[in-house]
């Protein structure tokens, strides 16, 4: 892969994964996911899990890390959702 390709890759990842972490600190202090959709959550990190499993397939750090980092991001917002209902 060229280095323009890796670079827009960590750069795109950092963004989408970034876009998770307001979620999961508003849940954090609130404690409530009333409005949280379970099903899109199960679904969401099911294919986040994929996307991982997809990175390392494929030998692609930027796909890797992003999706590590996001999956453990969404993960954690679909735990509360099970645990604070």
């Amino acid at each position: 892969m060229n280095e323009i390709a890796t670079i827009v890759g960590y750069i795109a990842g950092t963004l989408t994964t970034v876009a998770y972490l307001a979620q999961v600190l508003r849940t954090l202090k609130q404690k409530r996911t009333k409005d949280i959709s379970l099903g899109m959550y199960l679904l969401l990190c099911s294919g986040i899990g994929l996307w991982l499993a997809y990175g390392i397939l494929i030998h692609s750090w930027p796909v890797i890390i992003a999706n590590a980092v996001t999956l453990a991001l969404s993960g954690s917002v679909l735990i509360m959702k099970i645990k604070f209902g």
